[in-house]
């Protein structure tokens, strides 16, 4: 897929790879490192005041990290009268952390066995429900995660996206999934890296049935995935379609 223009790239999604490194990233200065921690250890939401005492700093710098954490996703707040007490002159509700729900990971390169897992089990649980092979049933649960993906990216480019806006928003979704899509139609980077080795045709028929599943979804874009392993790069090539 040929690379999006400069100016072009494509913005660093919430709850996508760069959001969890920000996230992650976000841990590294010492004092919000300890009032996560902090967090994370009590047993109900805490208020700014408990989470200053806790880790022995001023309240105003409390604030200042826990709303890092909340902005950054490692933490959530909710609101609730502490005292019991209601109605008038029961006063503001307090605001109070807990710890956020999203989980971070973050590899280099991108992997997504986590997704292959889903995949996996999705493709053993309908082969055993219609009595077929695993093989075929996981072809199908990488199509339709292919066609998901392909959603995204029409969403991305928007209704009436020009082909190449919708071939860069293409591109970006993939390289969220951690395939380093190049200008050539080729992949830096295989999502299941580990997997390859003991699994390689059944790790290769899943990336070709993804690949396959999102161009299904994208009629507008001339393209077709074809199986051509290489050294260095995902199995899975595009070349040029019908």
């Amino acid at each position: 897929m040929a690379a999006a223009g400069p100016g072009n790239e494509p913005a660093v999604r919430r709850g996508g790879p760069g959001a969890d490194l920000a996230g992650l990233a976000s841990l590294a200065e010492p004092t919000r490192r300890a009032l996560y921690l902090y967090v994370r250890a009590q047993q109900s939401a805490v208020s700014r005041d408990e989470a200053a005492a806790g880790v022995g700093v001023p309240r105003h710098k409390a604030k200042f990290h826990l709303d890092k954490l909340v902005e950054d996703g490692l933490l959530e707040v909710e609101f609730a009268r502490r005292t019991g007490r209601q109605g008038p002159g029961a006063g503001r509700p307090a605001k109070l952390y807990r710890p956020g729900a999203r989980e971070f990971s973050v590899s280099v390169p991108k992997r997504s066995y986590e997704l292959a897992g889903r995949l996996m089990a999705r493709g053993i649980t309908g082969a055993r429900g219609e009595g077929g092979l695993v093989a075929g049933a996981l072809g199908d649960a990488a199509r339709e995660q292919g066609r998901e993906l392909a959603a995204e990216a029409r969403r991305q480019a928007g209704d009436d996206a020009s082909p190449a806006a919708l071939q860069a928003a293409a591109r970006a979704v993939l390289d969220e999934q951690g395939y380093a899509t190049r200008a050539d139609g080729t992949f830096a980077n295989c999502p299941f890296h580990a997997l390859v080795a003991e699994h390689t045709d059944l790790v290769c028929g899943m990336n070709l049935a993804i690949i396959e599943g999102m161009l299904g979804g994208l009629p507008r874009l001339p393209l077709a995935a074809v199986l051509d392993p290489a050294e260095g790069r995902c199995c899975v090539r595009l070349a040029a379609g019908a």
